[in-house]
């Protein structure tokens, strides 16, 4: 491998994520017990998220006004305002969550930061993820911060062109087969693949891929194994 660039996905792959989502899923849907099962909700909830994705895209924010999207709709138009307080108190709760990185990240980043330039791809929102990385105490290992509205293969390679390199000196590591490396894959591009043990429904795919660049690593300590 050629590369000059390694990216990194963030939620999930550099810092705790999901886990987080889905706790306030579950205070959510118990919140909502009344007026239907705990599993509808959910199902309704995940509805609505995908709906909503382009018009608020991804992040907190936006998983805040689906909920409450949600709650206006499985109550009929009666849902209460003391709801919708606590339903906005579960979003500030998320977005005030201390930052815990992923065992292995920070030694990693300090193994490869003098080889090559490091940058963060990631998706969300712009306010959240900036206020993430800051408090992440890595974010100055890195040479570029790009937070995207979505990881499709014309998002990648806007940055890859941004980056002043070839896609095939590009590699991208991240949790997610469907944003972090399909796209990557097609746009000629390598990746390597650190599952999560969690991972949004709207991320799942069913995969099997036979690519020389594309490789999977057990955890994130692992890459330096792939890469040198």
């Amino acid at each position: 491998m050629n590369i000059k660039v390694i990216a990194f996905d963030a939620d999930d792959t550099l810092w705790v994520n999901e886990p987080y989502f889905q706790e306030i899923e579950r205070m959510f849907c118990e919140l909502l017990e009344d007026l239907m099962p705990q599993h509808t909700t959910a199902r309704e909830l995940l509805s609505t998220e995908i709906n909503n994705l382009p018009l608020y895209g991804y992040g907190i924010k936006g998983f805040i006004l689906s909920m409450i999207e949600t709650a206006i709709v499985c109550s009929g138009k009666t849902i209460s305002i003391d709801v919708i307080e606590k339903i906005l108190d579960y979003g500030k709760q998320l977005l005030n969550r201390p930052i815990e990185l992923l065992d292995g990240v920070e030694e990693v980043l300090l193994a490869l930061k003098d080889k090559y330039r490091l940058v963060v791809a990631t998706k969300g929102d712009l306010l959240d993820q900036e206020r993430k990385l800051k408090n992440s105490g890595i974010e100055h290992h890195f040479h570029h911060i790009e937070i995207m509205s979505d990881k499709g293969e014309n998002d990648y390679l806007k940055l890859i062109k941004h980056l002043d390199i070839k896609p095939e000196e590009f590699l991208m590591i991240g949790n997610s087969i469907k944003s972090d490396v399909l796209p990557v894959i097609n746009i000629n591009g390598h990746t390597i693949h650190v599952p999560y043990h969690t991972t949004w429904a709207h991320e799942r795919v069913e995969y099997k891929i036979d690519n020389p660049r594309f490789k999977e690593a057990k955890n994130i300590r692992e890459v330096l194994e792939l890469i040198n």
